[in-house]
């Protein structure tokens, strides 16, 4: 009997609600979707980042809640998106338990779908560079201030599991931070030719 292709399945807050650095490993195989203005834009997730709670002097709650960074104090599933040097947007995905801020970077995707719509938005042709990086991914699948506090299990924006499997993940000092460099708690796929870095 000929196996079928595995049936895409939405991730549930579950799926959040566990300690980050786990989410943050087994966020990579899995795609990211953005539905907006009647287009479907999505990639698979091969590089992220752990940010984890009053602990972790590279978080943006490491100093307590602001208007700026509720949500990430909010329950999980939920996408905080902030602005960094005052135009790049970065979009990050709600973990733990709701009061202990901690969330998930995604730092670099596969694009797989809409990817005329992405050169577009990117103005670039290689596939290379669409979306190897944070603010590149969001300008590439349109994910701005108004996507944060999304739903993940919406039909806005959401991660999906779609079977793929991880062969091989590596790990290292996140990236552009001053603090917390101590921290192994970027992952990406190995030898994945989309990766920031």
């Amino acid at each position: 009997m000929k196996k079928g292709k595995p049936i895409s399945k939405k991730l549930n807050r579950k799926f959040y609600n566990r300690p980050t650095v786990q989410v943050a490993k087994e966020l990579l195989g899995k795609y990211l979707v953005v539905q907006k203005d009647g287009y479907n834009l999505s990639g698979k997730i091969v590089e992220t980042e752990a940010y984890i709670g009053f602990k972790d002097p590279a978080s943006h709650a490491y100093r307590g809640m602001t208007p700026r960074n509720m949500v990430m104090f909010g329950d999980p599933g939920y996408a905080y998106v902030y602005i960094t040097y005052g135009i790049h947007h970065c979009l990050n995905l709600v973990t733990e338990k709701k009061g202990y801020p901690a969330a998930v970077l995604i730092r670099a995707l596969d694009p797989t779908d809409g990817i005329g719509l992405m050169m577009k938005r990117r103005e670039r042709q290689s596939l290379k560079d669409l979306t190897s990086g944070p603010a590149k991914l969001c300008q590439a699948l349109n994910v701005d201030r108004k996507v944060n506090g999304a739903d993940l299990y919406s039909d806005v924006i959401y991660v999906e599991d779609r079977g793929d499997e991880v062969q091989k993940i590596a790990s290292s000092s996140r990236i552009g931070i001053k603090e917390g460099k101590e921290k192994r708690w970027r992952f990406y796929i190995k030898n994945s030719e989309f990766v920031s870095r």
